[in-house]
């Protein structure tokens, strides 16, 4: 399904996630399918281009849990020149019916402070003094 979500199909969450939905990333947390709807809707007006290529999935052996191990590809305009970034994450849900819970672990650096101009570079400079 994430692979097909976009701002015209948003409905589809309510196949997946349950009324109660709990979820969180680096930046928000948000409960319940309106929150989160209102979440991926904002999200995707935002940015230019944005696509989940899921490269594996675990299933834990109740099958209560999955593990999506991902890279998200995206483009804003105010961010890296508006060109293309792709962020490696890892999302983890819990379901019984439905999806009740969702947790994305990403680098929010690689996402989002890395590719603001200024800050960008000093990060850079950082990160280079760390690993001498």
């Amino acid at each position: 399904m994430y692979q097909q979500l976009n701002k015209d199909n948003l409905f589809l969450l309510r196949q997946v996630y349950r009324d109660d939905i709990c979820f969180r990333d680096p930046m928000h947390h948000v409960e319940g399918i309106e929150a989160l709807t209102d979440y991926f809707a904002n999200m995707y007006q935002n940015v230019t281009h944005i696509e989940f290529d899921i490269k594996e999935v675990v299933i834990s052996a109740d099958k209560q849990q999955a593990a999506l191990y991902w890279t998200m590809s995206y483009s804003h305009p105010k961010l890296n020149k508006g060109q293309l970034i792709n962020v490696e994450g890892m999302s983890q849900l819990k379901f019984s019916d439905k999806i009740f819970s969702h947790r994305d672990y990403f680098d929010l650096g690689q996402m989002l402070y890395e590719q603001v101009p200024f800050l960008g570079g000093l990060i850079g400079l950082l990160k280079n003094r760390v690993t001498k």
